[in-house]
């Protein structure tokens, strides 16, 4: 399958959702969402993972067992890509365009503790807070879970307390629908995106998934 970008109709798609998000609705649209949505998703996935590791296009349909809101749908379509334990690279397409990110999410316990005693070593941390200005410097959002207040037993003067906060770590931009996004040249949106925050990804996968060099 050629993958030739996001129509026009896969945002409009969404943001119709966001008015309606009832089963009535998805099925009197499921065709729009079938060759709008995922199958140009697909596509682009089956283009991306010789670069980034093993993707996924996540299904439409939301969790809704223990959840205050029981509306059945995602206001989204989601796509991941990378290894196992939620390090890697995703997308979103909503109404209004894309969400391009990188990072860790939702870590173990045993995950966060070698975390932290990477940002803490010297030279590990150093890299950590070179990778996260630069993405700043960059226009990427620095988002992650964090403490209030940093963790036990650290000194308030470290030279990475804000870092030492995180308890999940990542790095998230936003591309608004538009031409870019309309046409082939949204792979390469994706793949300059992703290739920006790679440099975190390998970070947090050499450091926290592995355990640390």
């Amino acid at each position: 399958m050629t993958f030739e970008g996001f129509p026009t109709e896969a945002f409009a798609f969404y943001r119709d959702l966001d008015e309606d998000n009832s089963k009535e609705f998805w099925h009197a649209n499921k065709d729009t969402y079938d060759t709008c949505v995922r199958d140009p998703m697909q596509a682009l996935a089956d283009r991306l993972g010789d670069r980034f590791g093993q993707t996924k296009v996540w299904r439409p349909q939301r969790d809704v067992r223990f959840a205050k809101d029981k509306s059945p749908y995602k206001t989204y379509q989601g796509l991941t890509a990378g290894s196992a334990d939620s390090v890697g690279y995703y997308l979103q397409l909503d109404g209004h365009g894309i969400h391009l990110g990188g990072g860790y999410h939702g870590l173990t316990s045993a995950q966060v503790e070698r975390y932290r005693e990477a940002v803490d070593a010297d030279r590990s941390g150093r890299r950590l807070a070179e990778i996260v200005d630069g993405l700043r410097e960059d226009g990427w959002q620095i988002v992650g879970e964090r403490l209030k207040t940093r963790p036990r037993g650290c000194p308030a003067d470290h030279p990475r307390v804000e870092l030492l906060r995180f308890r999940s770590l990542g790095a998230e931009s936003y591309v608004k629908e538009g031409e870019s996004l309309h046409g082939a040249s949204a792979e390469k949106v994706v793949r300059d995106g992703w290739s920006q925050v790679r440099r975190l990804v390998d970070w947090l996968d050499r450091h926290v998934q592995a355990g640390g060099e």
